[in-house]
């Protein structure tokens, strides 16, 4: 019998790891970063041990002090989570050398299920359908560019090593088809120090569907349903739902079946997921096996009532499989979003600093899995994900409301979030009739609204007028206040907008720019204003920090800082030619020379950065006089990159 696990991971899924651990009477260990020192899966746990530095690869992915700490703390156990060493082989085969039981696959079906290449090979054998293309042991340049022209256009390139998107390619002519093969080779070689390829004829708008599988030692293997994650951003999932909307009776079963199929195959063991992309006329195709619990398992568990980290640790103790097929039945919908630190606005440029206040709304089919808290930095180091957040309800419907509202009335400040991108998806008429495919974000929201830089209205700044004027004077008693103009000086980014103030009795009077705004103020608590616009009643959610001041209104934040006593900054500072990292990283390309002539507008220099690609482009046209970087280089955030000169300026000024 196991006593103490040890969770090789952080953030959210360590959390809920060592909850359902603990339920079950295990001891817990966490593992952390110098930089994690004060997370919460850390403070969750009965015991935690310092592995490393804040960089992954001297911490989260160094497997022998995950391993030391184990052996030094006496855990018999190690639970992966996902992402880091879960599908990490390697170290599968260390734990089991060490005395400690994996929890998790056995290391050979993670090594063949981590190869898309021999996967898809080990599938058509065990007769499981799979997308047409080419995975021969030749996979040079040459021998792609001919298997090329058989598959037919379009295709897919993919990193056979990868997974999240990385090194893949859809290329739609013959003419991007080298070019591309290219970056692809080098993404792939960066992400996962393989640069192997594989091509598959391109399944346009498919549904991504995934069926969630389980195996123990006892031969025993079901499946526990599907779940949708068509709705995809760069090939990265953004909303989960389970059952899916597209999937018919008949249809799950078939996929289940074959998902089981391809689990024996390969002699597994535990939980795993099986995806699979299926086109209009619901045929199936095999794409990859996840050998790991999955981002999204919240749903599956939402709707089948079954702790998969239960499941997991019973099947790690060598017990069977805690139900057989028949008796697995799906009851409701749940629908999950990821919650990301991120600006959606800048390109979903990860946002990091202090999380002012993280207070997400709790109730009757809301589930919350974070591993953060108000008052948490968001580093730099790791994935910029908050929370998972997801809904349940008896019907479809009632899940996306039941979201939604969740969405819109959590109170979330500090760090820019992908919060109401996700509100505008749930609320989509596409989404809410169950019809969005792999296509539809970048269909219906490559020029959607909520994804500009917008101003705030003049409400906006009214509101946060009476916060700064009322709370500053002190003024408890509507009456007392003062009849005079105030002058008071908002800044939005670089935008200064000001104001002429005036509170009287139980109304706000706001000019600026010639327009006048009145509210009738009801009344002002530590975090929320009520008041009366147009013979309507309003609540508006609020943060004050220092000179910071987040207002939120139906999932909608506004930022704004105090600039009232400050001075106005000398001088623009677009446009300077002083190009910088906007985020810590490493530098994967410098895309110019210098010397060379560039626009506005062109990619200079490629920087990664919290699992993703972020091109940092030229801010004037002009010369490149001098590279600060190379390939390889690690940066910081605001680290000078590149300089460009201005073809009509005689220096360049500071950014």
């Amino acid at each position: 019998m196991l006593k103490k696990l040890l969770i090789a991971n952080r953030g959210e899924i360590a959390v809920r790891v060592i909850r359902t651990a603990r339920a079950l009477g295990y001891r817990t260990v966490a593992v952390y970063s110098e930089a994690d020192a004060r997370a919460v899966h850390v403070e969750e746990a009965d015991e935690a041990a310092l592995i490393g530095p804040a960089q992954v690869s001297a911490s989260y992915l160094n497997a022998e002090a995950i391993l030391e700490a184990a052996r030094r703390i006496g855990a018999d156990c190690i639970h992966p989570g996902y992402g880091f060493l879960s599908e990490n082989a390697g170290f599968a085969r260390a734990c089991e050398e060490a005395g400690l039981v994996f929890v998790g696959p056995p290391a050979d079906a993670i090594d063949l299920m981590g190869s898309k290449r021999r996967s898809k090979i080990a599938m058509q054998a065990a007769g499981v359908p799979v997308v047409p293309g080419y995975e021969g042991d030749n996979a040079s340049d040459e021998q792609l560019l001919a298997a090329a022209r058989d598959i037919g256009f379009p295709l897919m390139i993919k990193a056979s090593a990868g997974g999240g998107g990385r090194g893949m390619r859809l290329v739609e002519d013959p003419s991007q088809l080298a070019d591309n093969i290219a970056r692809a080779r080098s993404e792939a070689k960066q992400a996962f120090g393989d640069d192997e390829l594989i091509l598959e004829k391109a399944v346009l708008q498919p549904r991504h569907i995934e069926i969630q599988v389980f195996a123990d030692n006892h031969g025993n293997a079901v499946y526990l349903g599907e779940r949708d994650c068509s709705i995809q951003r760069r090939h990265q999932k953004v909303v989960e739902e389970a059952p899916s909307p597209f999937v018919t009776p008949e249809l799950r079963q078939a996929m289940g079946e074959a998902a089981v199929k391809a689990a024996q195959a390969c002699g597994y063991r535990g939980a795993g997921t099986v995806e699979f992309l299926v086109d209009s006329d619901r045929n199936f195709y095999f794409l990859e096996m996840n050998t790991r619990l999955q981002v999204e398992h919240p749903v599956t568990e939402l709707i089948t009532g079954q702790d998969l980290v239960a499941w997991q640790l019973a099947v790690a103790e060598g017990q069977q499989l805690p139900l057989a097929q028949e008796q697995i039945a799906l009851n409701g919908h749940a629908i999950e979003v990821r919650l990301y630190a991120e600006d959606p606005a800048s390109g979903f440029t990860p946002q990091t600093g202090r999380l002012d206040r993280f207070e997400p709304v709790t109730g009757e089919g809301i589930r919350i899995d974070s591993g953060v808290r108000s008052g948490d930095i968001v580093s730099p180091h790791y994935d910029p994900m908050l929370a998972k957040v997801i809904a349940w309800g008896q019907t479809r419907d009632d899940a996306r409301r039941r979201l939604l509202r969740t969405l819109e009335d959590s109170q979330i400040f500090g760090v820019t979030t992908n919060r109401h991108f996700l509100s505008r998806i749930i609320g989509h008429d596409t989404f809410a009739a169950g019809e969005a495919t792999t296509a539809f974000l970048g269909q219906d929201f490559a020029t959607d609204p909520s994804l500009s830089m917008h101003p705030p209205t003049l409400r906006e700044l009214a509101l946060a007028a009476a916060v700064l004027c009322v709370r500053k004077d002190q003024q408890v008693a509507w009456s007392n206040a003062l009849a005079t103009q105030v002058p008071v000086i908002l800044a939005s980014n670089e935008t200064r907008f000001e104001l002429l103030v005036r509170h009287q009795g139980s109304r706000l009077f706001v000019s600026h720019d010639q327009q006048d705004c009145e509210l009738e103020l009801i009344g002002l608590e530590s975090d929320q204003l009520c008041y009366i616009d147009n013979g309507t009643r309003h609540r508006c959610q609020y943060q004050r920090c220092g000179d910071h001041l987040y207002l939120q209104q139906s999932g909608h934040t506004v930022h704004l800082r105090d600039v009232t006593h400050q001075p106005p900054e000398s001088g623009s500072l677009c446009g300077s030619g002083q190009v910088r990292a906007t985020m810590d990283g490493a530098i994967v390309a410098v895309m110019v020379e210098e010397g060379q002539q560039v626009h506005q507008g062109d990619v200079l220099v490629v920087l990664e950065a919290m699992k993703m690609e972020h091109p940092v482009k030229a801010d004037r046209d002009g010369q490149v006089i001098r590279l600060h970087t190379s390939a390889g280089d690690q940066v910081r955030r605001q680290q000078l990159l590149v300089e460009v000169q201005s073809d009509h300026a005689e220096h360049t000024s500071t950014t």
